[in-house]
C-alpha cells in the first residue's frame, strides 16, 4: 500500500495532474478496468469490529438520551386553535369527497357515451366462421410473440449477452464457500484468544522456572568479563550505563578475549601511525591532487550519462520493512514443516524464544545494578590507589556529561510543554459524550466506496493525444479517495511512512456525492466523524476561549480514538472574502486563524484527516484557502456511461425492475447535465409503494421519470461552459512568473520556500457561478491563486 502511494506521488509530480489514464495500457495487456482498481483491505474494520460495535452502542445510548430534546428545539410546530383545526379538517375532507364524486361522474359519463355510440351503430352479430377466424388471429399472434421472445432470450444466453437462469441464482458451491469463510473467521478469533492467553502464561512460567538460572548465568558471565579484562589490561573495565545498553552492549557481538585483543591492536596501530604520518603526508600530497582532478573529470561525465538515462524513482521508505519481513520469513518459516499443524494453532516453542529474550532483558537490568555495585567494591579492594586517580579524572567527565544530558532532557520537556492540556482533569469518555451531545461528533451513515457508482473513462489517452484534456471520470475520483483517504487512515504503518496527507478538499456542484464520499471514508476505515462546518458550530462554545476549548476537545478525542475524520462542510465559508449579511450572525470565519495552527500540530503518527467539501470555491480568499487545502479533488457531473450505470443501479436499489420496456440509453442521453442527486430524487418520486406493486402488470418506462426531472434545475450548458478555459483568459495569462505555454495548454507552479511546487493544468475543471452572478472559469480561479501567492 505504501509503495502504491509513493508511486502515485511520483506520477503526479511527473505528469502535473492528479488523474492518469491507462486505457491504452489496459488494451495492450488484455486487462479490464477492474484489474487496476485499488482494493480496500477488509481487516481495516474486521480487526477492530468489537471496538466499533461498542462505540456504536455508546453513541446510540447518548443520542437516545439527547435525541428528543434536540427534536423539540429544532422542529417548530405551529399551534392552531380548535376552530382553525376543525376548519382545516373540513376543507381537506370536502376536497377528498369532491375528487371522488368527480371520478364517479366521469365514469358514468363515459358509460353513457359508450351506450349511445352502440345504439347509433347498431348491434351486429358476426358469422360463426368470421368470429372464430378473429379469435384464431388473436391467439396465434399472442403465441407467436411469446415463442419469439423465448427464442430471442435463448439466443442472447447462447451468445453470452445475458446470464443463464442458473447463474442468476446463487450456486450451492458459492453458498458453501461463504459458510466456510464465516466459520474460518470464527476459528481465527478463537485461535487469537488462545494465542494472547499463551503469551501471558508462557512468560510467567519462564520467569518463575528459568529466571533464577538466567540471573546466575548472567552474573557469572559478567564476573568472568571483569577477570579477563583485568588480566589483559591490568585494570577493571568501566561498566556501561543504562543508556548505552548496560552489559548487553559488551556481549552483543564479541567475547571478552576479542575485546582485549582489539584494545591491544588499536594501541599498536596508533604508535605506527605516529611514526609514519610525516613521511606519507609529503609523498601523497601531490598524488592526491592529481587523483582529485582526474576523479572530478570522471564524475562530471558520469553525471551527464545518468542525466541522459532519464527519471529514476526515489528510494522507498517501506523497503527496510519488506527486507526485514523477508528475512524473518527465511529464518523462521521457509524451511518449517507445518504438516502436523493442520488446525494452525500457535507454536509454543516460538513464543518461548521470544519471551525468553524479554525475560532476559528484564533480569539483565536487575543484574546490572548488582554488578555495578560489585565492580565498585572490587575496585576499592584491589586497585585502591589506581582507582582513586581514575575516579578523579573520569568522575569529572562523567558528571559534566551527565549534566549535559540532564540539560538536554529538561530542554526537551520544555518543548513538549508548549501544548497545554485544557482538559487534563477529564476522561476521554466524558469528552466523547459532550461532543456527541453538542452535535460535533456525528454518526456516519453506512456507505461503502463501492456505492459511489461511476464508469471508467476509455478515451482518456486518445483525447490527450489529440491535445484535448479529458474530464475526470467518477471512477478516477473513487480511486483517488481510496489512495489519499482510505489507505493512509486504515493503516498506521502506511500513514507514518507514506506521503503525509493532512487535508483534502472535495469540490464540485451540488448532488455529485461529496458528503457520500466523506461517509464512505469513515465506513471503510472505521473512523470517527467530527462535524466542524460553520453552520454546525454556530452559537456553540462562544468567544476565543470557547473556540480553543472546542478545538482542543475535538482533536484530543480524534487523536485518542484514531482514525478520525474532521469534516468541514461549505469549506469556502471559513475563508470568505466578504461575509454576506445573512450569515454574519453565524460567524462562518471562526476557524480561519486556528486551522493552519491545527495542521502544524498533526504529525505522522496521528491518523487524523481534515476533509472539506465546497460547491463555491471561488467565494473564498484563495491564498489562505489553498494553504490549508493543498490537495483538491474535483468531482464532475456524471458522463453518459456513468449515467447509464447509475440509472440501472438507482432503480434496482429502490425496488424497481429494469425490463426491455425501460429505455435506459435514451434516459441517460436526455439527462445530460443532471447529477446523481437529481436522479435519486426522480426515482424516489416515481417508485412509490403503489407503483412498485403495479410493475408486473405495467412495466416502468422512461417517460415516467421526465416529469420529476423537469421540476429540478440541472447544470445548464452555459454554466458548464463557464468551467472551461476560454481563449480570452488564455491570451491574458502571463508566460513568466511560473506560467508556461505548452500545446495550447497552460500549466503553472506555485513557489513555496524557494521551490516551484503544485504544478497544475488548467484543463482539470472545477468552477461555479461567482459572486454577483458572474461566471468564473477554473482558469481564472487558478490565475488569481497564482497572483495572490
Amino acid at each position: 500500500m505504501g509503495r502504491v502511494l509513493e508511486l502515485k506521488r511520483e506520477m503526479v509530480d511527473l505528469e502535473f495532474s492528479e488523474f492518469h489514464y491507462y486505457d491504452d495500457i489496459l488494451q495492450d495487456l488484455k486487462l479490464t478496468p477492474e484489474d487496476i482498481e485499488i482494493p480496500i483491505p477488509r481487516y481495516f474494520v474486521s480487526e477492530k469490529i468489537r471496538v466499533l460495535k461498542d462505540r456504536e452502542r455508546i453513541l446510540a445510548q447518548i443520542l437516545a438520551q439527547a435525541g428528543p430534546q434536540e427534536l423539540e428545539t429544532k422542529v417548530n410546530v405551529k399551534q392552531l386553535s380548535l376552530a382553525e383545526a376543525v376548519r382545516l379538517i373540513q376543507v381537506s375532507e370536502r376536497a377528498r369527497q369532491g375528487r371522488l364524486r368527480a371520478k364517479f361522474m366521469k365514469e358514468i359519463r363515459q358509460e353513457e357515451e359508450k351506450e349511445l355510440q352502440a345504439k347509433i351503430r347498431g348491434v351486429t352479430t358476426l358469422d360463426p366462421d368470421e368470429a372464430s377466424t378473429r379469435i384464431q388471429k388473436v391467439w396465434r399472434g399472442y403465441s407467436q410473440r411469446k415463442r419469439t421472445k423465448k427464442e430471442r432470450l435463448e439466443e442472447m444466453i447462447f451468445l453470452g449477452m445475458l446470464p443463464a437462469p442458473q447463474q442468476q441464482q446463487t450456486s450451492a458451491a458459492r453458498l458453501q464457500a461463504q459458510q466456510v469463510e464465516s466459520t474460518r473467521h470464527v476459528v481465527q478469533e478463537e485461535h487469537e484468544v488462545e494465542f494472547q492467553q499463551a503469551l501471558v502464561s508462557i512468560r510467567e512460567t519462564i520467569r518463575s522456572l528459568e529466571g533464577p538460572d538466567i540471573k546466575e548465568s548472567l552474573q557469572e558471565q559478567i564476573r568472568q568479563w571483569f577477570i579477563e579484562c583485568h588480566d589483559a589490561t591490568g585494570k577493571f573495565p568501566d561498566y556501561p550505563d543504562e543508556e548505552d545498553g548496560g552489559s548487553a552492549a559488551v556481549f552483543a557481538e564479541k567475547t571478552p578475549e576479542q575485546v582485549a585483543a582489539e584494545l591491544a591492536a588499536k594501541e599498536e596501530e596508533k604508535e605506527k601511525k605516529k611514526k609514519s604520518k610525516g613521511k606519507k603526508d609529503k609523498k601523497s600530497g601531490k598524488k592526491e591532487k592529481k587523483k582529485d582532478k582526474k576523479g572530478k573529470g570522471k564524475k562530471g561525465k558520469g553525471d551527464k550519462e545518468e542525466e541522459e538515462q532519464g527519471w529514476k524513482m526515489t528510494p522507498s521508505n517501506f523497503l527496510p520493512t519488506v527486507v526485514e519481513g523477508n528475512k524473518s520469513y527465511k529464518d523462521v518459516w521457509q524451511g518449517r514443516d507445518e504438516g502436523h499443524n493442520f488446525s494452525q494453532r500457535f507454536d509454543g516453542e516460538l513464543i518461548k524464544e521470544e519471551k525468553r529474550k524479554e525475560v532476559e532483558e528484564e533480569i539483565r537490568i536487575q543484574v546490572d545494578e548488582l554488578m555495578r555495585q560489585e565492580l565498585k567494591n572490587l575496585k576499592l579492594t584491589v586497585d585502591r590507589e589506581k582507582g582513586k586517580k581514575k575516579k578523579g579524572k573520569k568522575g569529572g567527565k562523567k558528571l559534566s556529561f551527565q549534566k549535559k544530558k540532564k540539560k538536554g532532557k529538561k530542554g526537551g520537556k520544555k518543548k513538549q510543554k508548549k501544548e497545554k492540556d485544557l482538559t487534563a482533569d477529564r476522561t476521554i469518555e466524558s469528552l466523547y459524550e459532550e461532543l456527541v451531545q453538542e452535535g460535533l461528533l456525528i454518526r456516519p451513515s453506512r456507505t461503502k466506496l463501492t456505492d459511489f457508482i461511476g464508469e471508467y473513462s476509455y478515451l482518456g489517452t486518445t483525447l490527450r493525444q489529440a491535445d484535448i484534456e479529458p474530464m475526470p471520470s467518477l471512477s478516477d475520483v473513487k480511486q483517488l479517495m481510496a489512495l489519499y483517504g482510505i489507505l493512509p487512515l486504515g493503516s498506521q504503518a502506511v500513514h507514518e511512512k507514506a506521503p503525509l496527507m493532512k487535508t483534502l478538499l472535495l469540490a464540485g456542484p451540488a448532488g455529485v456525492g461529496k458528503k457520500m464520499l466523506v461517509h464512505a471514508l469513515c465506513t471503510e476505515t472505521g473512523a470517527n466523524l467530527f462535524n466542524l462546518s460553520s453552520a454546525n458550530i454556530a452559537g456553540k462554545y462562544p468567544g476565543k476561549s470557547g473556540l480553543q476549548m472546542m478545538l482542543h476537545m475535538v482533536f484530543k478525542v480524534a487523536r485518542q480514538l484514531q482514525p478520525s475524520v474532521v469534516w468541514i462542510g461549505d469549506a469556502e465559508k471559513t475563508f470568505y472574502k466578504k461575509v454576506p449579511k445573512a450569515e454574519k450572525e453565524m460567524e462562518p470565519k471562526r476557524l480561519k486563524k486556528d486551522l493552519p495552527k491545527l495542521l502544524k500540530s498533526i504529525k505522522a503518527e496521528d491518523r487524523v484527516l481534515i476533509v472539506g467539501t465546497t460547491r463555491r470555491p471561488f467565494d473564498a480568499d484563495l491564498k489562505p484557502f489553498c494553504k490549508v487545502y493543498k490537495k483538491i479533488l474535483l468531482i464532475p457531473r456524471p458522463d453518459y456511461s456513468s449515467r447509464l450505470v447509475l440509472w440501472s443501479h438507482v432503480i434496482l436499489q429502490n425496488r424497481g425492475l429494469v425490463t426491455n420496456a425501460l429505455d435506459l440509453s435514451s434516459l441517460a442521453k436526455i439527462t445530460d447535465g443532471y447529477t446523481q442527486g437529481h436522479m435519486v430524487r426522480a426515482v424516489q418520486a416515481v417508485l412509490t409503494d403503489r407503483r412498485v406493486q403495479l410493475q408486473d402488470k405495467k412495466p416502468l418506462t422512461a417517460v415516467e421519470f421526465i416529469s420529476p426531472l423537469a421540476r429540478q434545475d440541472p447544470i445548464y450548458k452555459e454554466e458548464e461552459e463557464a468551467f472551461k478555459m476560454d481563449e480570452e483568459v488564455e491570451n491574458t495569462f502571463p508566460v513568466d512568473g511560473g506560467g508556461r505555454r505548452e500545446d495550447r495548454k497552460i500549466v503553472f507552479a506555485i513557489q513555496q520556500g524557494g521551490e516551484w511546487k503544485l504544478v497544475l493544468p488548467f484543463s482539470s475543471l472545477c468552477g461555479t457561478v461567482g459572486p454577483g452572478g458572474k461566471r468564473w472559469s477554473l482558469c481564472q480561479f487558478y490565475f488569481n491563486m497564482a497572483v495572490n501567492i
